[in-house]
């Protein structure tokens, strides 16, 4: 009996990714376990990966090319060979770059994987080079993002690790155990030194169980309470005013601004009492080293830029940045030397580009964006929007054309896969290799492949290889092996990778990028912060460029300069729909509806597995205030209808005071197939954008809820 253990990482969009330690015996996966060694994920793993193995031999896996054979929509498929299935793809293609042009073709990806060659862009060069519409992907950390360069620049931040310094820390919309469960001991560290724990959430999440302090908020208006701490850390005089002066810019400005936003004014929009918000200021000013950690949701809704802008000035304006384990994370993923420009290769782009946001897929397929061509040709990897994207009736109309000819690569038959005219079969991380950065520490991880592919799948790389061949691009780039891919994935001659080599990667598995240690660095304590300059910047000097979108989401790293001013300081943006903003509306739609990260699911990630629907809940359940709910006389586990005006979904009612009045939350995640009447939270989600980046606005609307 032959028996071996391989170091691989977690695939997920999930800032943790976990070092992974896969027992095989005889060929065959048969455990998947925590590696211990990793000094950051420390040999745990989440609910969603801890029995990985059975994702990889589940018998609902597609192993094998297959073809439509029932109506749009029923999920019937007939196995065919690969190079059947090639032909006719090349074939369909070609007929439709001869018709109507590259632009007809839309590929669809996101992060269903999140390494760097099988994960967001190893389909870009392709499409670039047939000159397909790009496929704009700003679903998460995009206004953020846009936000975050505009006031600090691309910087790491806080060292995950420092955090065991800090002793104010704030959880700022981010439910750690459920979606950053690693960072979670040293957080406890932190608190065993002394530190105190506060969280900001609508919910009584189970972070903010275990916090000292739990500040309920109302979603949407982050941004009037951290406007409003900038006005009483500047009014009461609690601020850094040396560091302010030399690491700076605009403060005269942003205090002029601040002036506007009192304690009062953020007490009204926010829920959150004025002795509460005078408390956090106060305590956040007077217990360095403070930290805020802030987490995507606080970025989904109208003004979710402008609130990471106002955040995202906090630590500057305290000189919270001088202290080891003081300052502001958001995404450590700026610290990798990722060559993303050879990864998207935007220098094959024709160039005029049409350009389609992945929001707005069901808008583009049914022809209300004006597509001309229309899109006649989509192709689906890495992502499931039927569960996913908004606008889920149009969506779905569009998939259902029998004149749109769709292929999706995929692990199982999803929501959307079921529409696809080809089904491919894809590769599991077991069965792949790959290199991971991470947006949640600084540790570059290698996932060597732990078992042979089954069936015929085939990762993503071999995929796109396969289909530049039956497409005839003779560019040598097209065919390059993936040891050939990762050895030019990164920029190996980066301060950030000095002593980093690929062979001691493959063997250990991850290594710690070269950055100071974690216990004395403190990255701006002398700011150099990595804008125009060099300081933070209260008034942003690239606001003067028009709102932009991060090249990080799209092909291109000119970014996206649509022209719109954009003020340069801080302000504050009320949500779209709420009672203050749309009293019309809120007649008729009383609740706000939010939809966070599931425990037990990564986006729609093992929505269909038995382990992880056990632990989430078989079917979807949603969560009420008992008084909301005695007000419509829903009783605990009864099925009942979630609505608004663009849409509907069914659910059952779950009561908790954890649940502040007048909200309701529906954790996504969730497949049609397990849910009342097959449609998904997304089914009321707006197709409306945030203030920066194109952000989605997932927790920025308005429902009713009735018993089904």
């Amino acid at each position: 009996m032959a028996r071996s253990v391989v170091i691989g990482a977690c695939p997920h969009d999930c800032p943790d990714t976990c070092s992974i330690l896969t027992t095989v015996e005889d060929g065959k996966a048969i455990a998947v376990r925590g590696n211990p060694d990793h000094p950051f994920t420390r040999g745990r793993l989440c609910v969603k990966v801890n029995n990985y193995q059975d994702r990889v031999y589940s018998e609902e896996r597609v192993l094998y090319p297959m073809k439509r054979v029932g109506p749009k929509g029923s999920g019937q498929f007939a196995r065919i060979s690969w190079d059947d299935a090639l032909a006719e793809i090349a074939a369909r293609w070609k007929d439709i770059l001869a018709s109507d042009g590259a632009q007809a073709i839309l590929p669809y990806s996101y992060l269903g994987t999140q390494g760097i060659i099988n994960g967001l862009n190893v389909g870009d060069p392709l499409f670039n080079k047939l000159g397909a519409t790009v496929c704009e992907r700003t679903f998460c950390d995009s206004a953020s993002c846009t936000a975050y360069m505009m006031t600090i620049g691309h910087t790491p931040g806080v060292d995950p690790e420092s955090f065991v310094h800090s002793k104010y820390i704030v959880l700022w919309a981010c439910n750690t155990l459920s979606t950053n469960s690693h960072h979670w001991p040293f957080i406890e560290q932190a608190r065993k030194n002394g530190a105190k724990l506060v969280v900001i959430d609508p919910v009584r999440t189970r972070t903010a169980r275990l916090a000292d302090w739990h500040i309920p908020i109302r979603p949407g208006t982050d941004g009037a309470l951290a406007l409003a701490l900038i006005n009483v850390l500047i009014s009461e005089d609690l601020i850094d005013r040396d560091y302010i002066e030399k690491h700076t810019i605009g403060f005269e400005e942003l205090a002029e601004r601040a002036a506007a936003y009192t304690p009062e004014f953020a007490s009204a929009e926010t829920g959150i009492p004025v002795e509460d918000i005078l408390k956090l200021a106060r305590e956040y000013a007077t217990t360095p080293p403070a930290v805020v950690r802030i987490g995507v949701a606080v970025e989904r809704h109208a003004g979710g830029g402008q609130t990471v802008r106002a955040v995202a000035c906090l630590p500057a304006l305290i000189g919270a940045w001088r202290h080891v384990g003081g300052g502001l994370l958001q995404l450590p993923i700026w610290a990798f030397p990722v060559n993303w420009g050879g990864l998207m290769r935007p220098d094959l782009q024709p160039p005029s580009m049409r350009v389609m946001n992945s929001w707005r897929l069901g808008a583009a397929l049914t022809g209300e964006l004006g597509f001309d061509p229309p899109i006649r040709s989509l192709f689906v990897y890495n992502a499931n929007p039927m569960s996913m994207v908004t606008e889920q009736a149009k969506l779905e109309e569009g998939l259902a054309r029998e004149d749109l000819f769709t292929v999706v690569s995929e692990h199982f038959v999803t929501d959307t896969a079921r529409y696809a005219d080809i089904l491919l079969p894809a590769t599991t991380q077991l069965e792949q290799k790959d290199i991971m950065f991470s947006w949640g520490h600084l540790y570059l991880s290698y996932n060597n492949p732990a078992i042979e592919p089954l069936g015929e799948a085939v990762p993503n790389t071999e995929l796109f290889r396969r289909l530049a061949k039956a497409l005839g691009i003779d560019d040598p780039f097209f065919y390059r092996s993936d040891d050939e891919m990762i050895e030019q994935s990164m920029d190996w001659a980066s301060p950030a990778l000095e002593g980093v080599t690929l062979e001691a990667l493959k063997e250990k598995g991850y290594l710690r990028l070269n950055m100071p240690k974690a216990d004395d660095w403190a990255p701006h304590r002398d700011g150099n912060f990595p804008t125009p300059s060099g300081k933070c910047e209260f008034r942003s000097s690239l606001s003067e460029g028009g709102n932009f979108v991060v090249p990080l989401f799209r092909q291109g790293f000119g970014g996206d300069q649509s022209g719109e001013p954009v003020d340069p300081l801080p302000h504050y943006i009320a949500p779209n729909e709420s009672a203050r903003t749309a009293p019309d509306l809120a007649a008729r739609y009383p609740l706000s509806l939010i939809s966070p990260k599931s425990h037990a699911f990564l986006n729609s990630n093992y929505g269909n597995l038995p382990a992880q629907t056990a632990q989430a809940g078989e079917q979807q359940a949603v969560l009420l205030h008992p008084e909301d709910a005695a007000a419509r006389g829903i009783v605990a586990g009864a099925p009942i209808r979630v609505f608004n005006e663009r849409g509907a979904f069914e659910a059952f009612a779950t009561l908790s005071p954890d649940v502040m009045r007048g909200l309701v939350v529906a954790p996504s995640g969730y497949w049609q197939r397990s849910n009342r009447k097959g449609a998904t939270v997304h089914a009321l989600t707006p197709p409306a954008y945030a203030d920066l980046g194109r952000a989605p606005t997932f927790s920025d609307m308005l429902v009713e809820v009735a018993s089904a």
